[in-house]
C-alpha cells in the first residue's frame, strides 16, 4: 500500500504508478501531514509526495514535514502535468455550462477556459474528485479539469485534451518510507540531505564550495525557517553525482561546516520525460 495525497485519479496516483507500476495499490489521504501519519503509523509502506513544481515552485510545509518525521527518501518521481477537459459519455462542448476543479488546475487553463464565457467555473477541493462526482452524481452539462487516469476510473470522455497553457508543467514527487523499511539502490546517482548553516558571514559560500570541490551537481538547495528562530534557517539540498565515493567525500567536507548534518536518502534520479514520451508511458501504467 502506498500513501498518495488526495483522491483517486488524482496526479499523486499518476506519480505512484509511474514509480511502483500499474498494479499498485493507493491509499488517499486528504492531507500532506495524513500521508506523512500514514507511513510513520505503519498503514503504507510508502508515500509519493508532491515536493515541487515547476511553475508554482517548492512546497515549503513539506520540507518541515519531511524533517520531523524521520522519514527516508527512497526516490523520486518527474511527471507531466497534463490537463484534460472531462465529462460524461456523449457530451459535447456545446453542452456545457460548468468547469469544476482546483483553484490551480483552472488557473492553469485559463487561456482555454477563457474562450468560453459562458462557461461557470466552480472551484473544488480536487482535480480527479470533481471527476469522481461527475460520474456518481450522474451530471450532464459539467465538466472536470483532471488528468487522463480519473477519466480512465470514472468512465468520463476527453471533450478537450490538454487545455493547459503551460506545455511544460512538470511536478516532482519524493517516493519517503520509514527508515527501517528502506532498502539500499545498488547504483545512487542522488541524495537529499538535511544542514543548519552556522549564523555567520561567509559560512553558506563556504558550504557550497565544499559541495563543488567534489564535482558534485547541486540541483536544489531550499532554504526553510526554523519556528522558535527568527532568520534562522535549515536547508534541504539535493545532491547530483556519477559515484557514490563522490557523496561519501562531500558529506565528509560538510561535517565541519555544518550543524545537524542529516542524510536523507540515496536513490536514482529521476528525470522529465517529453511529453510524446509521456504519453507513451501512459499506454504502459493502466492496469491489464
Amino acid at each position: 500500500m502506498v500513501a498518495i495525497q488526495g483522491f483517486e485519479g488524482s496526479f499523486h496516483q499518476i506519480a505512484a504508478r509511474q514509480h511502483f507500476g500499474a498494479e499498485v495499490a493507493v491509499l488517499p489521504c486528504a492531507t500532506f501531514s495524513g500521508l506523512v501519519q500514514a507511513v510513520t503509523q505503519d498503514r503504507a509502506r510508502a508515500a509519493v509526495m508532491a515536493i515541487e513544481n515547476s511553475i508554482a515552485g517548492s512546497i515549503l510545509p513539506n520540507y518541515t514535514l519531511l524533517r520531523k518525521a524521520g522519514l527516508r527518501v527512497a526516490g523520486e518521481v518527474y511527471l507531466h502535468i497534463r490537463q484534460h477537459l472531462l465529462a460524461l459519455p456523449g457530451q459535447t462542448l456545446a453542452d456545457i455550462r460548468e468547469v469544476h476543479s482546483h483553484p490551480m488546475a483552472l488557473l492553469q487553463c485559463a487561456d482555454y477556459l477563457s474562450q468560453y464565457p459562458h462557461w461557470k467555473l466552480v472551484e473544488t477541493e480536487d482535480t480527479a474528485l470533481s471527476a469522481q462526482h461527475i460520474r456518481e452524481q450522474q451530471r450532464p452539462g459539467v465538466a472536470a479539469v483532471a488528468g487522463q487516469l480519473a477519466a480512465e476510473l470514472f468512465g468520463l470522455e476527453l471533450l478537450a485534451a490538454d487545455i493547459h497553457a503551460e506545455p511544460h508543467n512538470y511536478t516532482r514527487f519524493l517516493v519517503v518510507t520509514r527508515p527501517e523499511d528502506a532498502s539500499t539502490e545498488a547504483h545512487p546517482t542522488k541524495a537529499s540531505l538535511y544542514f543548519e548553516a552556522p549564523h555567520a558571514a561567509g559560512s553558506l559560500a563556504r558550504i557550497l564550495t565544499a559541495v563543488a570541490g567534489q564535482g558534485v551537481n547541486l540541483s536544489k538547495l531550499q532554504s526553510c525557517p526554523q519556528p522558535g528562530r527568527t532568520w534562522h534557517y535549515f536547508f534541504h539540498a539535493d545532491l547530483e553525482f556519477d559515484d557514490p565515493a563522490q557523496l561519501t567525500a562531500t558529506l565528509a567536507a560538510l561535517a565541519p561546516l555544518t550543524e545537524g548534518l542529516q542524510l536523507l536518502g540515496t536513490y536514482r534520479r529521476g528525470a522529465a520525460r517529453h511529453p510524446a514520451e509521456e504519453q507513451a508511458a501512459q499506454l504502459l501504467l493502466q492496469p491489464s
